[in-house]
């Protein structure tokens, strides 16, 4: 297997304080890379920070909330200022605001849309610009959800958020594609203090806490694990043995990974000169509708006792 090594390489990871994000910077500081460390929350920026020197890795801390162009210019000016140059950013931070439609009021959408969706944008263009400017090219790891990919009950902005960053995806792979630039989306699913608000996951996620580890049907069959778990999937996409991958969305979790597709016509119709309503629902129930598409994340199958 070829050697992941990020020796020289700079990161910047957005939320990386803790769960998810934590995981990731830990990673590509294992494999060699300095790193940007960023949250809102100063101590557990600097605890974070602790974690990854204290293993033997670089890393310095930027505390700001991300959304905003200058909290972009910020990070990466930190990474240029600190090591010299941004090779790889990792966009994970991230909110939640849960409700469903009718209840969802205007700061609710907004707010989950400023971070995830518009932070993203924000921290991938700064870091698209110095990128460029280097000419050695880089890697863009966008942070996507499965709630993004089938939608979520009672999630409208998160999924929609969540969605945008894979189109984001696929469109920067295309744009920065001349640069050298890689351009991912990567859909993890592991016990955070995001998913462990699920009823169904909840018992295990406490269970794990007490040193239980997750059984197989959550690990293999679900693709459920811990942040640890997906981090891996990092520092890959971050590596030379990476450089033809990208505007891919690829989920991780558990002993899991797979590629997503991407949305593509599975079945058409067609009538001569056109389409009447009419036609429409004659033809539906026995043609376009005969199997229609499944919405929202499946629940995990728990084995029967």
């Amino acid at each position: 297997m070829p050697s992941i090594d990020l020796t020289g390489k700079v990161a910047v990871v957005t939320g990386s304080g803790r769960g998810l994000g934590l995981a990731y910077a830990q990673a590509l500081a294992a494999a060699g890379a300095s790193v940007v460390v960023n949250d809102i929350d100063e101590a557990v920026a600097e605890a974070a920070v602790k974690s990854i020197t204290e293993a033997g890795g670089t890393a310095v801390a930027e505390v700001v909330p991300v959304g905003t162009t200058e909290a972009a210019d910020q990070l990466v000016g930190r990474a240029v200022e600190e090591f010299g140059r941004l090779d790889i950013l990792v966009t994970n931070a991230g909110i939640l605001r849960d409700k469903v439609l009718w209840k969802m009021s205007d700061d609710d959408f907004d707010a989950v849309i400023t971070t995830h969706l518009k932070g993203t944008f924000t921290c991938a263009r700064a870091a698209a610009i110095r990128m460029r400017e280097q000419g050695e090219g880089g890697s863009l790891i966008l942070v996507g959800s499965p709630a993004g990919q089938r939608g979520n009950f009672g999630q409208t902005n998160y999924a929609a958020a969540k969605a945008g960053i894979v189109a984001f995806a696929r469109t920067w792979a295309m744009e920065l594609g001349r640069a050298n630039i890689t351009v991912n989306a990567i859909v993890p699913v592991a016990a955070t203090a995001m998913t462990e608000t699920i009823p169904v996951f909840a018992p295990y996620v406490e269970a794990l806490r007490e040193g239980k580890p997750f059984p197989d049907f959550l690990r293999k069959g679900e693709g459920f694990g811990t942040p640890e778990d997906c981090a891996a999937l990092v520092p890959f996409l971050a590596s030379e043995a990476a450089r033809g991958v990208t505007g891919q969305a690829i989920g991780i979790g558990g002993d899991k990974v797979a590629l997503w597709s991407h949305p593509q016509e599975i079945k058409a119709a067609y009538a001569n000169g056109g389409w009447t309503p009419e036609a429409l629902a004659d033809v539906w129930p026995t043609s376009l509708g005969a199997e229609p598409q499944t919405v929202g994340v499946p629940a995990p199958k728990i084995p029967e006792a």
